[in-house]
This record gives C-alpha cells, structure tokens and sequence, in this order.
C-alpha cells in the first residue's frame, strides 16, 4: 500500500510517498480501506517540526480519515463493506478520566498521525471503539471532515459554551474547517453567529452557512466597533476564537460582563495578554478545548444527519498529491476544509 510519510522535519522535502505493507489488524481492531482523508493545521506542524508533540520518525499524517471495513473480529458490530469514520483518539481506557468518560483528557492516548500512523495511507487498522458508521447523505470527503474539525466544533459549542438558543457569539476567521463548521453548528442551535475574516469574499457567502452578520477584519478596533453596533453596545456571550495572540485583546474586549471565551488554537501565538483585570471584573470564564470524546462524535454525526448539515469541502487532491495539498493550507486561502481522494471513490 501507499502512504505519505514524513521522514524528518522541515518542508515537503520530508515528505515521501512511501510503499509499505498492509497493517496486521490486531484483535479489537478493524482493518479499513481508507478512501478519505482531510487535512488539518497539524499535520503541516508534524511535518514542520513536531516540537512538543511525542512521535517517532518515519510516520504516516493524517488524523482525519473515512473508508470501508475490510476485515472484523467475529461478532463485531462492523462486517466488511460497512462504510466508517474514524475518531482521530485512542484513549487507554483505563485512566481516572477515560473512566469518567473524559476520554479526551485521556493522559496515555494515541493520536492517529502523532503516536500512532495516521490516516494518508491506503489502509488503516483502527480499534473498533474508534468507527462510526458512515452517515449515508455524506461522501467520503465530506465525511472524512468530521473527524477533527466538526468535532472540535461541537465540543467547543455544546459542551465548553453550553450555547442557548438567541445568545450572540462571535467567531473569528470563518475561512478555517472549525470556525467554518462552528458557524454552521451554531446557526442550528438558533444561536446569532457575527463572523469575521479580512477576506471580503468569504464573507459574502457566509450567510449560506449559518452567520447572521459579517464583519470585516481591518484591526482589532475595526471588529469590536462592528461587535458593538451589532449589538446595540451589549457584547457577545459567546467567543468562538481559534487564532491566538493577534485577536486575543479584541475577543475579550467583545464578551459581555460573564461572557465565555473558548480557544482552541494558536496559529498567530501562544502568549498572549492576559487582561486579567477584564477578566476578574466583568467575571469572564475562559476554556480551552481541543477534539471531543467519542460520545460526542457520535452526537455530532446524529446532529448533522438530523439538522440536513453539510462540511464543505474547499478543494480535494489525490493521495499522490498531498504535496500540493500541504501547500494549499500553509498559503491559507482556503475556505473550508482540505480533502485527500485515496481510494477509488
């Protein structure tokens, strides 16, 4: 079989499509023939350094994934033909917070790409508990987007701001998979999403995916005078906040008195400025949240089923394309999620 490896650290120059055998499926697992996959922010952080993050070198990216069931134990509920999706976690099971069903918090979990080979690979063995069954309105691509962009999204919304039907919250940079996917979600739960992003285009077909109002990214004061407008000098009770350091400052500024913030990235910087007396004075409640335990990818799923939802998928390449593929998110201007065509779809 294929599968796109990294060899070391640097640019696509430690990229290899390397030919390697199909993985011996061990007991517990399901041997699946991968026919999508999805890119996101790190595996362009695995390939460009890794720092932080244990894995060993060579290995197979991908976190996202989707394909057909080729081989099950006896009495699994999987059979050969069963089209899935993969939960990108392998928790352990057996820690305090696998056993309070945190499994998220899991301290000796595997992430598909990190610890253990991911998904940009013509075959994957993955533990049964990791599979959900593929919702049929979807294709792979569409599918295989699920895995960590939407439920980061869900977990974000649902779970960390416990969002309620006509609050206002504020998501920034829609051009990504997850604020993307978090606007759409929100739009369903009856929540006022306000977007932002410095592309005007973008904007314009935001409406199409949930977001009451645009806002145009032209410096942090720029967004909060349009947040203020939007809501008659109130604030949001929601931030929605991906980016980091360079929007922190306006994200604070733009909840209101016991307003959420919850963050799930650090594209622009990890450091930065705590604002700690907003932060006690008007008693605002910060979170971090990253993926989602496999109960809520499997709520997720059922949602977009029942809600008529759909991600949307910027541009797909082939597996020997990955390259390419890379390229693209690293310049940024997607809209949307990045796909991988690895089978024969």
């Amino acid at each position: 079989m294929l599968a796109a490896r990294i060899h070391g650290h640097g640019g696509n120059e430690v990229l290899r499509l390397d030919g390697l055998p199909i993985p011996e499926r061990k007991p517990g697992e399901v041997l699946i023939r991968m026919e999508a996959a999805g890119l996101n922010r790190v595996d362009l952080y695995m390939r460009n350094s890794g720092a932080g993050i244990s894995h060993r070198l060579p290995i197979t990216l991908g976190l996202d994934g989707a394909g057909v069931v080729v081989e099950a134990d006896a009495g699994s509920q999987f059979r050969a033909g069963d089209a899935v999706v993969l939960y990108p976690w392998q928790p352990c099971g057996a820690c305090p917070f696998c056993l309070k069903g945190e499994e998220v918090l899991c301290t000796r979990g595997r992430i598909f790409g990190q610890q253990v080979d991911g998904t940009f690979a013509e075959y994957v063995a993955a533990p049964e508990g990791s599979l959900v069954m593929k919702p049929e309105r979807l294709d792979f691509v569409e599918a295989a987007s699920l895995t960590v962009a939407w439920l980061t999204a869900w977990r974000m919304i649902t779970t960390k701001a416990r969002v309620e039907t006509g609050e206002t919250a504020l998501i920034f940079g829609i051009s990504g998979s997850v604020s993307l996917a978090a606007t759409q979600i929100a739009g369903a739960l009856g929540v006022r999403a306000l977007v932002t992003s410095r592309d005007p285009k973008k904007l314009e077909r935001m409406k199409d995916f949930g977001a009451a109002e645009t806002i145009l990214d032209e410096g942090g004061a720029s967004i909060i005078d349009r947040v203020m407008a939007l809501t008659d000098k109130r604030g949001v009770d929601v931030v929605i906040e991906t980016v980091g350091k360079a929007l922190w400052p306006t994200a604070m500024k733009a909840l209101i008195r016991g307003g959420r913030l919850v963050t799930c990235g650090a594209t622009t910087g990890e450091d930065p400025s705590a604002d700690l007396r907003r932060l006690f004075v008007r008693q605002l409640t910060i979170m971090g949240s990253t993926l989602g335990n496999r109960a809520e990818f499997r709520d997720v799923i059922a949602f977009i089923g029942e809600r008529g939802l759909k991600p949307h998928i910027d541009k797909t390449f082939a597996l020997m394309d990955v390259a390419a593929a890379l390229d693209r998110l690293e310049e940024g201007k997607q809209f949307g999620k990045i796909g991988l065509k690895i089978g024969r779809l």
